[in-house]
């Protein structure tokens, strides 16, 4: 009998050991997407706003998918409310996004989204009124979008270059990677290869 209550606790750590082996392999595949990945097919909100759907090129509807939006470029911040870098960047980002809207050569070719990890739409809000961010953010309260893109922190910066057959790669992946406006997008135009183009 002694011998059978011995084995108790044998059996108990063999299957915790077994159970947090499972659960580490469970999140193993689930990485953030590297250089000539497909994007995880992602369903964001369509915003409200009809500036922001007109900016993005999309016609209406709840939901849609990166490669709808009607660019060759997209440029993903994965962002938090709650974020200090994020906080601190969002002056960096506006200047990036105004000097692309300010080139003509650049503004129907790349285009700039925040995904709000977390966050509801309340929350996005708040920030986007805070920091007069100009651009769509799209909230991710269920952090649905965010477990699709490997549970990033934040801010992480995604680049999509779209192909005029509606696939598309990533070209850029990185955490906290927002050196100032110009150094960004200049990193962001030799990358995706927009770099040259006329």
């Amino acid at each position: 009998m002694d011998n059978e209550i011995r084995k108790i606790p044998m059996a108990l750590a063999t299957i915790a050991i077994s159970v947090a082996l499972l659960h580490c392999l469970a999140f193993a595949g689930n990485l953030p997407p590297v250089k000539g990945d497909v994007l995880p097919e992602i369903q964001l909100l369509v915003p409200e706003n009809t500036i922001h759907r007109n900016y993005l090129g999309l016609e209406g509807g709840t939901f849609f998918k990166i490669p709808e939006i009607k660019a060759k470029v997209v440029i993903i911040e994965i962002f938090s409310m709650y974020c200090p870098h994020c906080q601190r960047e969002a002056p960096g980002i506006n200047r990036l996004y105004s000097i692309i809207e300010g080139n003509p050569d650049l503004k129907d070719k790349i285009k700039l989204i925040g995904i709000g990890a977390g966050n509801s739409s309340f929350e996005v809000d708040v920030f986007r009124k805070k920091y007069n961010v100009p651009f769509p953010l799209i909230p991710d309260e269920d952090f649905s979008i965010h477990k699709r893109i490997g549970e990033v922190r934040t801010p992480y910066f995604l680049g999509v270059k779209i192909n005029d057959d509606g696939t598309h790669r990533v070209f850029f992946s990185k955490l906290n990677e927002f050196k100032g406006a110009e150094p960004f997008l200049d990193l962001i135009l030799k990358l995706s290869g927009l770099k040259g183009e006329g």
